[in-house]
């Protein structure tokens, strides 16, 4: 119940694992607040790429929703993502869609449900919908109340939890409503006579008023929101209504007050008809996410899902109060989402899906995006299908028996799974000896891509070696006789990309002109990137590359608007937040990785990577790449004993420090330049799949036709001229 991103996730993921499926939307287009109907950006972990989430992408249904909304529709028209949306679910034979459909009843006996009833407007039918297994998605968890599970709404008191970040009622309880706004410059001077309605006296009434920008439209006006005070969920209406008059007021006061002569040309050509909604009810479940579990990104034994967004908290006046629009704070990395927070504690067939996440209003400020909540979704509809074909309730999945099977699944199906080995289990290709045609050891980076002035600090990641001391040298271009201060950080766990230990300080005195610099790396004591950050010093410009390789970035000291301004959180230590710096990537065409030559290889991407760890960088790149030189990447597996397998899976590097919003935001590739763009496979000598123009991220080869296999054998190309590379594969 629910077609928003997290029940479309859902849905789709507990089809593909061979259940059937009915999806109920109740409007007439699927995506929720990513919609047309609502036009919101989709966001997750990566926060726009404005914290130290380094390749935090969300995987598996979502990823490949942005990857193909990135090609289809590099202009980010919320239109063409629909259609996209429809795609994906079309694709899938035993689900069933149905739009403009309200549920409104459900029939619970002895702690289940066991029915739904629902009514569709448009063809006048009522349903009686009956399953083993439901999950609500509903964003204000209908089904979640009328089947009497237990829920919460508002925010706890700071002691409940332990939770410093618990506001008290002058802050609010409940985060508002938004209505969003499109225009378009027509090329003449059009008028606007706003109707009745619309607020007057907007800068009266909105303090905010000054930070409105004729180049701003959409979701980039999120704070133009309302309602924290009142009942998001029986007077929604009522902040409906109040938003229209806010939105018209607003583009009254741009066109007609003098104070935006550039807006002449534009007229308004959308307004939202329904709100975006971001907090009502809260499910509970056997566990309920909290502030610590996000700031120490505490592991917990059943995580399946990972987190990266800001705990991110509104004012509940909205625009008519004096406050900033929002208080956010950032963990220093990724957090794990239990599995015991995805269903109803009370009733033993209810998953609680997306918003309806069991957390505090504290955590639920980080986890209720529209990308976490999506792999949220996935994690359900996996277990669901586990739960049937094992015959079990969703309360046993999170049992020692039954977990590995869903981390299993997933991780299959290219969703992330924290702190675990995605190629582990079942995975026959772990008994193969696996060779390649070549093996990049990476010594440098060519030096081909001019020079950065370091108007700002600039720094690279590289994977830390834990067997030798190293040196890197580094180009430079120097304006004047001046010193060079390198500072060689990492992070306190090995899987953040936050730098904050001080491991050593270069200090070098130099001399105007072209040089090369020698900067010595650590030996580390585990394997995790070192970050090797040239302080701000505008006299100085540091040689760049073109080359990208897989696992490899390089980052700035600094903020980013749309998330934080200013380069450092400085969290006041009673909110029980860290403090830290903020080194965040550019997006392409822009940012370019540090050239350097060194004297031992930094890395070497060993075939080893192939079969072992998780599918994306962490600690380190946990990739294979071929030589650059290699003119026909190759990689074989070559079996002692025959194995009988169906299906080959490749897993490649679609770029997971790229965050991919689904609007507004224009992405320079509409495909990703590291990904594998043709494959063919051969089995026993004889080829079985061709794959050419590939664009997404896991591709699944169907092997069973051979009744046995003795070698396999892939050629790879990169379309874009970047080395070949592969995060994984897997056997089965």
């Amino acid at each position: 119940m629910g077609g928003g991103l997290s029940g479309v996730c859902a849905a789709i993921s507990a089809a593909r694992e061979g259940l059937k499926v009915t999806l109920v939307q109740d409007r007439p287009v699927l995506g929720g607040n990513a919609s047309s109907e609502v036009r919101l950006w989709i966001l997750g972990a990566t926060s726009h790429g404005g914290n130290n989430n380094r390749f935090a992408r969300e995987g598996g249904i979502i990823n490949e929703l942005l990857l193909e909304n990135q090609f289809r529709n590099p202009g980010g028209n919320p239109v063409i993502f629909d259609s996209i949306v429809q795609d994906w679910v079309s694709r899938e034979q035993s689900l069933t869609v149905l739009v403009n459909t309200q549920v409104f009843h459900a029939v619970t006996t002895d702690n289940r449900v066991r029915e739904i009833h629902a009514f569709n407007s448009q063809n006048s039918t009522m349903y009686r919908l009956s399953g083993a297994f439901f999950a609500d998605s509903s964003g204000d968890g209908i089904l979640v109340h009328m089947s009497g599970a237990a829920y919460r709404m508002g925010a706890e008191k700071a002691d409940e939890f332990d939770e410093p970040m618990a506001p008290g009622n002058n802050y609010g309880e409940l985060l508002g409503h938004s209505m969003y706004f499109y225009t378009k410059d027509v090329g003449h001077p059009v008028d606007y006579v706003a109707p009745d309605l619309a607020l007057k006296d907007v800068p009266s009434l909105i303090p905010r008023y000054r930070r409105f920008r004729t180049t701003e439209q959409g979701c980039s006006l999120w704070w133009i929101e309302w309602g924290g005070r009142l009942d998001t969920i029986h007077q929604s209406e009522e902040i409906k209504v109040e938003l229209q008059k806010i939105v018209y007021g607003v583009w009254n006061y741009i066109k007609n007050s003098g104070e935006f002569p550039e807006a002449a040309n534009l007229a308004l050509e959308w307004v939202g008809t329904i709100p975006g909604k971001r907090e009502s009810r809260r499910a509970e479940g056997d566990y309920i996410l909290r502030q610590k579990d996000i700031i120490r990104q505490v592991v917990h034994e059943d995580d399946v899902c990972h987190g990266g967004w800001s705990i991110d908290l509104h004012p509940a006046d909205g625009v008519y109060g004096d406050a900033d629009g929002c208080n956010q704070f950032h963990a220093k990395g990724v957090y794990g989402i239990p599995f015991r927070c995805m269903y109803s504690r009370n009733i033993e067939n209810l998953f609680t899906n997306g918003r309806l996440l069991s957390a505090s209003h504290v955590a639920f400020g980080s986890s209720r995006v529209m990308a976490t909540s999506s792999t949220v979704g996935q994690a359900i509809g996996t277990a669901a299908a586990l739960c049937v074909r094992a015959g079990i309730l969703p309360r046993d999945v999170a049992k020692p028996e039954y977990l590995p099977a869903l981390k299993r699944s997933l991780s299959r199906a290219g969703h992330y799974v924290p702190h675990y080995d995605a190629l582990a289990d079942g995975n026959l290709a772990r008994t193969a000896k696996i060779t390649a045609s070549s093996t990049l050891a990476l010594s440098g980076l060519a030096h081909d891509h001019g020079y950065r002035q370091l108007t700002a600090s600039y720094a690279q990641l590289l994977p830390g070696r834990t067997d030798i001391d190293n040196v890197i040298h580094v180009p430079l271009r120097v304006a004047r006789q001046t010193e060079l201060k390198v500072e060689l950080q990492i992070a306190e766990k090995p899987e953040n990309h936050t730098p904050e230990i001080l491991v050593s300080t270069v200090s070098l005195s130099l001399e105007a002109g072209e040089q090369t610099v020698a900067i010595p790396l650590p030996k580390l004591a585990r394997a995790q990137y070192v970050f090797v950050c040239f302080a701000e010093n505008p006299d100085i410009e540091l040689g760049l590359s073109s080359e990208r390789i897989t696992g490899l970035v390089a980052v700035k000291k600094g903020g980013l608007d749309k998330v934080s301004t200013t380069a450092r959180q400085d969290a006041p230590s009673e909110l029980g937040v860290d403090s830290f710096d903020f080194w965040v990537p550019e997006r392409r065409p822009g940012g370019a990785n540090i050239a350097f030559v060194a004297d031992h290889p930094v890395h070497v991407f060993d075939v080893a990577n192939l079969t072992f760890g998780p599918l994306r960088p962490t600690f380190g790149p946990n990739a294979w790449v071929a030589d650059r030189s290699d003119p026909a990447p190759e990689i074989e597996l070559s079996f002692e004993k025959a194995v009988h397998a169906r299906k080959l899976i490749l897993y490649l590097d679609c770029d997971y420090d790229h965050p991919l919003e689904s609007v507004q935001y224009r992405h320079h590739d509409r495909v990703m330049p590291l990904l594998v763009h043709d494959v063919t496979v051969s089995a026993n000598g004889r080829v079985v799949a061709e794959i050419h123009d590939n664009r997404n991220p896991v591709l699944t080869v169907d092997l069973s036709e051979e009744n046995q296999i003795d070698s396999l054998s892939l050629r790879l190309a990169n379309r874009q001229g970047h080395a070949v590379s592969l995060l994984g594969l897997r056997l089965e």
